[in-house]
């Protein structure tokens, strides 16, 4: 299933919030350095997909905020 993820990082808390069928805003404690960002929202949308990490790939917009993710349920 791919989903369109828009991303914050920098936030104070962790948290995903759904908006229509498959859009989310993802947002993130940890800053868009060295992909670090991207780990964590990986880890968030397994989190919440009840997946592994590994499940959870970047299709693309690995340095935009706009993402589209692919979860392997």
């Amino acid at each position: 299933m791919k989903i369109t993820v828009h991303a914050k990082p920098n936030s104070r808390e962790e948290k995903i919030e759904k908006f229509g069928e498959d859009s989310f805003v993802v947002s993130v404690k940890e800053p868009p350095v060295e992909g670090r960002a991207n780990e964590a929202i990986i880890k968030v949308i397994a989190r919440y997909f009840n997946v592994p990490a590994s499940s959870v790939k970047i299709v693309s917009g690995r340095t935009s905020k706009l993402k589209i993710i692919d979860v392997q349920k």
